[in-house]
This record gives structure tokens, C-alpha cells and sequence, in this order.
């Protein structure tokens, strides 16, 4: 029997040995990591945000998110969409984001509790808004914002979420208080990329993502281009060419 899209994608989400999810910021950036074999591609709201000169995590990139997300899922990989706060607090209207990226064929979806004001979202509030996007074929990964804001309770949090497909917490580095929020939840846990993967695998982790950093990086490299200093990792840059091919090649 074929597996549907969202149970490829959460079967991905293995503790002990980690998904790495990769987020891209266009569609080019998306290709370059799906043509290197990654199984699942995710999106990057500061990316996003930044390539069209809007402020992340403040809900400006709705259009701009869904454009990108539709144009990822003719790569041939598995799509998350980091949908920020859900861009709307009306649970109904999250809901409805969310089966409608479900239709276009995308895998995933995160979700955060952090406001813009530097707040979380009441927990009641946010249960609610995942109890709306459960159930349309999408993966929620729910992510909680304590570590990254500093306020709030991890473990309450996680706790909380767990109508959810997964949780994210960004923040933590740790490797132990990392093990203690894996074993205090049923569902799969995702941080950022940092420490060694094979302590986060041993820590039962599930899922490991970039973030922003290679939108970060992909900076970085162009000023060490411009200031005609190696970038800190030696690597082959594409070439024109290749890039023009790649994007030829989704006509």
C-alpha cells in the first residue's frame, strides 16, 4: 500500500538518529539542496522575509511563503513550511492555511508560540490554533518559543503540545537538558543544528534543522568573496552554469 506524503515525512523523525532538514529561502536554493539527496527540504522565515525586505516573525510573508512553498513541491523532496505564528491568530483561518498547503502536496508544517512583541502566545490559545491544523495530512511540528525568547516554561510547553506531530525547540544547546525534554514527550523532538549530530542522536533526538544558518552562511560567503578572504569551511562554489541548468530544467 502506497504511504502518504505526511507519513513519509514523519517517518523521517527517528530518535536516535535524526533527521537533518536543511532550510532553503527560494526556490533556487531549494533545488541546489534537493539535487544533493536530501529526502526533505524546509523553508526559513528569516530567509524568506529577508529575500523580499520584509521583517520576520511578524506575519508579512504570507503570499510570499505559500509562492515558495507551491514551487518546492516539484522538486521531488519532501516540503516543510515554517508558517511562523500561522499568520493569523483565528485558529479557523490557520486551519484553513493548513489544509491548503496539505492540497498543494507539502509534508509539513511549523507553527510558533512567539509574538512579535517578544511574548508566547497563552497556551490555551496555541493548543488551540494546533488542535486546527492537526489532521489535513500535514506534519505540526509545534515549536515553542522559551529558550529563544527566554520567558516561559520548556517543559509546561512541550507538555502542552502534545496533540501536535512533533516539537521544536529552538534555543536549546545543552545536551543534557536536550535529553531530559526527549524523554519528558511521547512526540518526536526537533532543535537546531549545533552540537555534534551523533550527540543529539544520543540524546534522542528526531529531528535537526538548519534554520536560518545557511541563509546566514550564503552571506557570509559573499562577503569573504568581497573582502578576498577564504570563507571559514573550503568549498566549490556552483557555477553559473550549473545554477542556469537546474532552473531550466522546471520549465
Amino acid at each position: 500500500m502506497a504511504t502518504t506524503t505526511f507519513e513519509r515525512f514523519r517517518d523521517l523523525h527517528r530518535r536516535g538518529d535524526p533527521l537533518l532538514l536543511p532550510n532553503a529561502w527560494d526556490y533556487g536554493s531549494a533545488a541546489l539542496l534537493a539535487a544533493r539527496g536530501h529526502p526533505a527540504v524546509a523553508t526559513t522565515s528569516l530567509g524568506v522575509a529577508a529575500v523580499h525586505g520584509r521583517p520576520d516573525a511578524a506575519g508579512a510573508t504570507r503570499a510570499e511563503t505559500l509562492e515558495l512553498a507551491e514551487s518546492m513541491v516539484g522538486l521531488g523532496v519532501l516540503v516543510s513550511v515554517d508558517l511562523e505564528g500561522g499568520f493569523s491568530d483565528d485558529p479557523a483561518e490557520v486551519g484553513e492555511l493548513v489544509r491548503a498547503l496539505g492540497r498543494l502536496g507539502v509534508a509539513g508544517v511549523n507553527l510558533e508560540d512567539g509574538r512579535p512583541d517578544g511574548s508566547l502566545r497563552p497556551i490555551a490559545h496555541q493548543r488551540e490554533i494546533i488542535a486546527a491544523a492537526v489532521g489535513h495530512g500535514v506534519f505540526v511540528n509545534a515549536r515553542t518559543d522559551t529558550h529563544w525568547l527566554g520567558t516561559g516554561d520548556t517543559m509546561e510547553r512541550v507538555a502542552a503540545y502534545e496533540g501536535a506531530d512533533g516539537v521544536f525547540v529552538p534555543g536549546l544547546a545543552d545536551v543534557g537538558l536536550i535529553a531530559e525534554v526527549a524523554r519528558s514527550t511521547a512526540l518526536p523532538l526537533n532543535v537546531l543544528f549545533g552540537p555534534p549530530m551523533d550527540k543529539l542522536a544520543a540524546a534522542g533526538v528526531a529531528r535537526v534543522s538548519t534554520g536560518s544558518l545557511l541563509y546566514r552562511a550564503a552571506l557570509r560567503g559573499a562577503l569573504a568573496v568581497l573582502d578576498n578572504t577564504p570563507p571559514p569551511i573550503q568549498i566549490s562554489i556552483p557555477t553559473y552554469q550549473e545554477i542556469a541548468t537546474m532552473l531550466e530544467q522546471r520549465r
